[in-house]
């Protein structure tokens, strides 16, 4: 549904913009950033074919930091390149540059032992257990978390994936 006002949305790790342009041609202010200096030129070349303004650039998930403040953090399955040695930073800084009753929503992939290993699985994924992601918002109202277990077949082999997704509301004084 469009915001009554035009908010402000950062997706971390947009790839080719696809969830981006979603957002913005439904009325959405957005910043995106990912690693892949391809992914952001098409991200670019993909909003001016559609018509619609969003600002890409290029950025190392794991060195970047917020300086500005967004309404909503959106994050789709690129956590998992976070080192978890700075985790807690990088959810403290999104947590800081969240506009009050602003919304972080983030998809996770996490590690089950009766899943195996995707067939794609990438070096410098990191693996995340059950839950992590929600205990950096234990202080935020928990609008929505779950896990989910999916097939995929993203290599040509079909395999499973698990996953936590929530949304998180910064929430100021009483309900």
């Amino acid at each position: 549904m469009p915001p009554e006002r035009p908010l402000k949305l950062l997706d971390i790790g947009c790839g080719e913009g696809r969830i981006a342009i979603f957002f913005a041609r439904n009325g959405y202010e957005v910043t995106a950033f990912d690693l892949s200096p391809q992914g952001v030129e098409k991200a670019k070349r993909y909003a001016d074919e559609i018509g619609v303004s969003i600002k890409v650039f290029q950025a190392n998930l794991s060195e970047f930091r917020l300086e500005e403040k967004f309404d909503i953090l959106f994050s789709t399955g690129v956590f998992h390149y976070i080192p978890e040695e700075l985790r807690k930073e990088i959810f403290d800084n999104y947590k800081e540059f969240t506009n009050e009753n602003g919304l972080n929503a983030y998809s996770v992939f996490v590690k089950k032992p009766f899943i195996p290993r995707a067939p794609d699985f990438e070096k410098a994924a990191q693996s995340w257990v059950s839950g992590e992601v929600f205990s950096y918002y234990h202080d935020w109202k928990m609008e929505s978390c779950q896990e989910e277990i999916f097939d995929c077949n993203s290599s040509g082999i079909l395999h499973k994936h698990a996953v936590n997704r929530m949304i998180a509301g910064k929430i100021f004084g009483d309900l």
